[in-house]
C-alpha cells in the first residue's frame, strides 16, 4: 500500500518531508563550504601579505576582517567548550558545546518533521504520526552513509576530513534510532487499546519485518559504541557491514515502493566510495604504473613499496618506504597493510615525514593484533644481519587528513603524546621549510598564480613533546637537533623567528637515577653551602667534561622553561639544569617517579602526587619536588622529567602573538582534553577580539582511538 501521497488536510505530502529535511542538511554544508573556502583565501591572503613584507600579516586588520575574527572567537571558545565531571576518581568529560549544539539541532529538526502539523491527542492520528515517522527514518538512510565513506562530497566541500565526520555518522545513526521508535512507538500505541500488536505481528509480514529491521538497527547502534568498537576493530567493521547489509533488507522489505528510492542510494554511496578506494588502491600498489620507479629500484614484482621494519626502544616499531609513489602533506596518514606479516588487515598511521625527504616513515606502538606481529616481524628482521634483512611488500591507501595549514599562523604550539609526535614532527618541519623559503624568497616565485604563496607568516614555534620513557627520544633525536641547527643558521638572516622545543619525560626512573647520578659526578663535595646553592640555582653550570669540577664562565644565556633559569647555549651536547636542589637529601638518592608532577614555567616548585605507574611505588616522597633538565640532543632542546604546566606555555605562547595563534595537539584522550579546556579558558580569559587587543586562537586535536 502506498502512503507516498498521503495529506493531512493542508499538510505536505509525506514524499515531501524528506525534501524538507535535505534543504537542512544541504544549507549547514553550503555554510560549512563558504567558511572552507573564506579559510582557503585568508590563508593564501595572509602568505601574500608576508611576501610582500606586511609587518602583522596574521592580524585583522578592515572593519570586515575584524568582525569575521570576533565572529570566529566567540564561536570557537563556545563551541570547544565541555564539562568535566569528577565521578571517584576519575572524570566523565561530556562532549564539546559544538557537538552537542549540532546534535541538537539535527534531533530538533527530525522531530519536527516527524510531528509538525498532528493533532497528538487524538487516537485516531496516531497511525498518521507513525507513516511521518517512518518516512523520515528512511529519508536519513543515504547522509548516514554518506557520512561513512572516505570519499565523501561534504568533507571535500566543507574542508573536514572523514575521520572527524565519523562522528556525525554514528550520532546521526543514534537519531535514525530516535525516530525509528517513534514509528514503531506510535503503531504500537494504536493497537494496544485493541489488543492488536500480537496478532499483527504474527499475521502482517510488513509489520515483522519492520521490527526485525529495529532490531538489527537497534544492534548497529549498540555495537558502534567506543568500549565495543574499540575491542577488536576489525571484527567490529566486518560484523558493522554485515548488520547494516541486513538491516537494508528488512528496510526494504517493510517500505513502500516510493521510499525504494532512499534505500537504493547509499548502496549507490557506498559502491562508489568502495570503487574509488580501489581504483586508488590499484594505482598507487601496482608497480605496473610507476615504469619510472621500477626503473630506479629494479622493482620486478606486482607491488610498488617495499618496506623495512625496525624495532625501535619502548614497545615501538619503525616502517620506512623509499620512493613511495604519491605526495602527501604534513599530518597527513595512510592506512597501511602488509599481507605477508599481518594478512587481511589494514592500519591507519600518520606519515612522519614530508614529502621532501622521498620516504614515508611511520612509528608504530605495538599494542594488539597486527601492530604486536609488526613488532615481532621487526625483532627477527633486526637480529640479522643487513645484508640477510629482508624487506616486505607493503600496500597503501590514502593519504587521508585535513587540516588548515600552519603557516598562515603568527605564533604555533605544537603538543604530542608519546606518538602524537608523528603527527606534530612533520607540521614542525614544514613550518621550518616554510622559514626557508621566506630565507630564500628572491629565489623561489611561485609557478602559477593558482599555486600557494610560498613562505610562512609564523614567527614563533612551541614544540613539546611529552613521554613516558627516555627511549622514547631515539625516534626523533637526530629530527629535533638537526631542525634547531637549521632554526639557528635561518635566525641570522630572519632576525623575528623564534623556536622553543621541549621534551618531557613523564615515568622513567632510570632518566632520574642518571641525572642524579650526573649531578653527584658534576658538584663537588663543597658544593652544599649556601652560597654555592644559590649559584647553581640562578645559573646554568656547563661543562666541556662532564667529570670535570671546575666551573667554566657563563656565556651567552637565552630564555628556557623557566623565568628565573637562564640556559647557556653552546655547541657542546651536555649541559644541566638544577632547581631546588633542597628537596633531595642527596644527588644519589633513589630513584623518582614524575609520572604526575607538573611543571610551571612560573613556580620552580613542582607539586607532588601519589605515582600512578607503579614505577617505583616504593620510594618516598618529598613535599617539594625536583625539576631537572637534560639536554641530550641539542643543548637548547630541554628534556625536562614531570608533566608540562600546558596553560602557561599557551599563554606564554599567546602573549607576545602580533596575529592569530594555531594551537596543535595530538595524542591520548586526557591530554588533547587538556589542550582543549585550557585554550577554552585561555581564550575567555584574554577576551580574545573583545576589545583588548588578544587575537584568535585556532585549534586543532587529534586522539588516539577509533
Amino acid at each position: 500500500m502506498s502512503h507516498s501521497h498521503m495529506s493531512m488536510g493542508s499538510l505536505p505530502a509525506l514524499r515531501d518531508f524528506p525534501h524538507f529535511y535535505y534543504a537542512v542538511v544541504g544549507s549547514a554544508v553550503a555554510v560549512a563550504t563558504l567558511f572552507n573556502v573564506y579559510n582557503y583565501l585568508l590563508y593564501r591572503q595572509r602568505l601574500s601579505a608576508a611576501g610582500r613584507g606586511a609587518p602583522t600579516p596574521a592580524k585583522p586588520k578592515s572593519w570586515l576582517a575584524l568582525g569575521n575574527a570576533t565572529t570566529y572567537a566567540l564561536t570557537r571558545e563556545a563551541s570547544s567548550y565541555s564539562i568535566h565531571i569528577p565521578l571517584k576518581g576519575r572524570t566523565i568529560i561530556l562532549p564539546t558545546v559544538g557537538r552537542t549544539s549540532l546534535i541538537l539541532a539535527n534531533i530538533v529538526v527530525l522531530v519536527v518533521l516527524c510531528l509538525y502539523g498532528l493533532d497528538l491527542q487524538d487516537v485516531l492520528n496516531r497511525e498518521s504520526v507513525g507513516f511521518r515517522c517512518g518516512v523520515v527514518t528512511i529519508a536519513q538512510f543515504p547522509i548516514i552513509v554518506l557520512l561513512a565513506g572516505k570519499n565523501n562530497i561534504i568533507g571535500h566541500l566543507s574542508g573536514i576530513s572523514y575521520e572527524r565526520l565519523n562522528w556525525i555518522h554514528r550520532w546521526c545513526a543514534r537519531c535514525m534510532l530516535l525516530t525509528a521508535t517513534m514509528h514503531m512507538g506510535w503503531f504500537f500505541s494504536a493497537w494496544a487499546p485493541y489488543d492488536y500488536i500480537g496478532y499483527q505481528l504474527q499475521n502482517s509480514n510488513i509489520v515483522w519485518k519492520g521490527l526485525a529491521a529495529w532490531c538489527a538497527l537497534f544492534w548497529i547502534v549498540f555495537s558502534s559504541m567506543s568500549p565495543i568498537r574499540g575491542w577488536s576493530y576489525e571484527i567490529f567493521v566486518i560484523q558493522h557491514i554485515v548488520s547494516f547489509a541486513v538491516f537494508l533488507a528488512f528496510v526494504y522489505l517493510h517500505s513502500p515502493r516510493e521510499m525504494h528510492g532512499y534505500v537504493w542510494a547509499p548502496v549507490a554511496i557506498f559502491l562508489f566510495d568502495r570503487v574509488v578506494r580501489a581504483l586508488r588502491l590499484l594505482y598507487l600498489n601496482v608497480s605496473f604504473f610507476h615504469p619510472k620507479q621500477r626503473q630506479q629500484e629494479g622493482t620486478k614484482g606486482f607491488s610498488t613499496c617495499q618496506a623495512e621494519f625496525t624495532p625501535l626502544p619502548h614497545n615501538a616499531t619503525k616502517i620506512v618506504v623509499q620512493n613511495p609513489p604519491m605526495s602527501w602533506k604534513p599530518g597527513q596518514h595512510v592506512y597501511l597493510s602488509c599481507q605477508s606479516v599481518v594478512p587481511l588487515q589494514s592500519h591507519p598511521f600518520t606519515i612522519a615525514t614530508i614529502p621532501e625527504d622521498g620516504r614515508m616513515e611511520f612509528y608504530v606502538k605495538a599494542e594488539k593484533g597486527g601492530t604486536k606481529r609488526f613488532r615481532s616481524f621487526a625483532e627477527k628482521s633486526g637480529s640479522l644481519s643487513k645484508a640477510l634483512a629482508k624487506t616486505k611488500s607493503v600496500t597503501f591507501e590514502g593519504p587521508y587528513g585535513i587540516l588548515r595549514p600552519l603557516r598562515q599562523f603568527d605564533s604555533v604550539v605544537l603538543v604530542a603524546g608519546s606518538t602524537g609526535s608523528t603527527f606534530t614532527m612533520p607540521l614542525l618541519r614544514d613550518l621550518i621549510r616554510g622559514w626557508q623559503e621566506n630565507a630564500n624568497r628572491s629565489t623561489l616565485k611561485p609557478k602559477s598564480l593558482l599555486q600557494t604563496p610560498l613562505g610562512a607568516v609564523t614567527r614563533h614555534i612551541r614544540f613539546v613533546w611529552v613521554v613516558k620513557s627516555s627511549g622514547q627520544l631515539n625516534w626523533f633525536s637526530e629530527q629535533l637537533t638537526s631542525i634547531y641547527v637549521e632554526f639557528q643558521t635561518l635566525q641570522e638572516r630572519l632576525r623575528d623567528i623564534k623556536l622553543e622545543m621541549s621534551v618531557y619525560i613523564t615515568c622513567d626512573p632510570s632518566f632520574t637515577e642518571g641525572q642524579k647520578s650526573l649531578i653527584s659526578d658534576i658538584l663537588p663535595p663543597t658544593a652544599t653551602s649556601s652560597s654555592r646553592q644559590d649559584e647553581i640555582i640562578h645559573g646554568t653550570p656547563h661543562y666541556n667534561d662532564p667529570k670535570s669540577t671546575s666551573l667554566p664562565p657563563q656565556n651567552k644565556s637565552t630564555t628556557t622553561e623557566k623565568q628565573e633559569i637562564h640556559q647557556i647555549r653552546s655547541n657542546e651536547t651536555t649541559s644541566l639544569e638544577v632547581q631546588n636542589p633542597s628537596s633531595m637529601q642527596s644527588p644519589t638518592g633513589p630513584p623518582t617517579c614524575y609520572c604526575r608532577a607538573v611543571i610551571s614555567e612560573k613556580d620552580p616548585l613542582t607539586r607532588r602526587t601519589a605515582c600512578c605507574c607503579s614505577a617505583n611505588a616504593s620510594s618516598p616522597r618529598n613535599s617539594h619536588s625536583r625539576n631537572t633538565s637534560l639536554t641530550i640532543t641539542h643543548p637548547s632542546i630541554a628534556i625536562l622529567a614531570g608533566r608540562p604546566q600546558i596553560r602557561d606555555i599557551i599563554r606564554k605562547s599567546l602573549e607576545q602573538a602580533w596575529g592569530e595563534s594555531g594551537v596543535v595537539v595530538c595524542g591520548p584522550h586526557g591530554l588533547v582534553s587538556d589542550v582543549r579546556r585550557h585554550v577554552v579558558a585561555l581564550s575567555d580569559e584574554r577576551a580574545v577580539h573583545k576589545g583588548t587587543g588578544a587575537q584568535g586562537i585556532y585549534l586543532h586535536t587529534e586522539s588516539f582511538g577509533w
